[in-house]
């Protein structure tokens, strides 16, 4: 259940694998039966292609929550999860560098400014608080500990660090009480829905720089309105927002505190390769009978 254009990026992606294009709309040909479905954007003929013999469906989708799961059954089920990983970190590592050296409002055009101001600030040994250690929040993490700084991370699961350096915190106060840089990674579920909220933006360190590479509604965005209007947040380098797309005349986009691009720091030459790449190397594990990776938790919303 692709566009045409994306079947055809695929099949040439994987030429020994026989793709047969579905129709999210529409009658379905009576002779269309898969094992494998392989889903951009679920459609109203989802529900009738499972039951064409599906037994694993792969979304290239990272974030499930407006996944229709319910229709899945017992099937397994596996997403994308890590493929843009590489491409938002450096998303992610930019902002940070732009708000610690003012960029691009440091740059100068006019030959009577003050060549001697000093009034940047740098990295190294800033605090840098991630919500979330998967693929996205290592890949942050490691890019970071190469800037020098003191890396927190918060994780649902009482699991290790996976990078040596990187602190693991038992609270999502300790971040907020500490965080130079707070970056937002994790997925939205109903428990991480307004994770942000005007309580947690009372603790706060203040002159934070937020940042949002995961789900718009990890925030509750008048509460971000209220900090920014009064400083306890200085800046929002937000990647998403809710709605998406945000109406014309929604204050995110005009607030001079915030900085808003339109859910692209995936975005790279190689973005939808690397997310085809992980559906084929789950399709050698299939084939050989092995575990999968990125399998969802459908109870868990990720």
């Amino acid at each position: 259940m692709m566009a045409p254009a994306e079947v055809a990026r695929v099949s040439a992606l994987f030429p020994d694998v026989s793709f047969v294009e579905v129709p999210a709309h529409g009658a379905l040909p009576a002779e269309v039966r898969a094992e494998i479905l392989l889903v951009s954007g679920p459609g109203p003929n989802l529900g009738p292609v499972l039951e064409r013999g599906v037994r694993w469906v792969h979304t290239t989708a990272t974030g499930i929550e407006r996944f229709p799961t319910a229709l899945l059954g017992d099937r397994l089920f596996t997403c994308s999860r890590g493929a843009g990983a590489i491409a938002i970190s450096e998303w992610v590592l930019a902002m940070m560098l732009a708000f610690a050296k003012r960029l691009p409002e440091s740059w100068t055009h006019d030959a009577t400014t003050r060549w001697t101001r000093a009034d940047l600030d740098t990295l190294y040994e800033r605090t840098l608080c991630l919500v979330g250690i998967g693929g996205i929040g290592t890949a942050i993490a490691h890019r970071a500990l190469g800037f020098g700084m003191r890396v927190i991370a918060l994780r649902r699961r009482p699991l290790p660090s996976p990078l040596p350096g990187v602190e693991i915190a038992s609270h999502l106060d300790t971040l907020l009480e500490r965080a130079d840089h707070l970056v937002l990674a994790a997925p939205l579920t109903p428990s991480t829905t307004h994770l942000l909220d005007a309580r947690a933006l009372r603790i706060v360190k203040p002159g934070l720089h937020l940042v949002n590479v995961s789900r718009g509604g990890l925030v509750d965005q008048e509460a971000l309105r209220l900090a920014l209007d009064e400083g306890t947040v200085e800046r929002a380098s937000l990647d998403v927002a809710t709605p998406e797309p945000l109406p014309p005349d929604h204050w995110l986009l005009r607030h001079p505190r915030v900085r808003l691009s339109p859910h692209i720091s995936w975005s790279a030459p190689w973005g939808l390769d690397r997310t085809y790449a992980v559906f084929r190397a789950n399709l050698d594990r299939y084939l050989a009978g092995e575990p999968l990776a990125g399998v969802v938790d459908v109870a868990e919303g990720y």
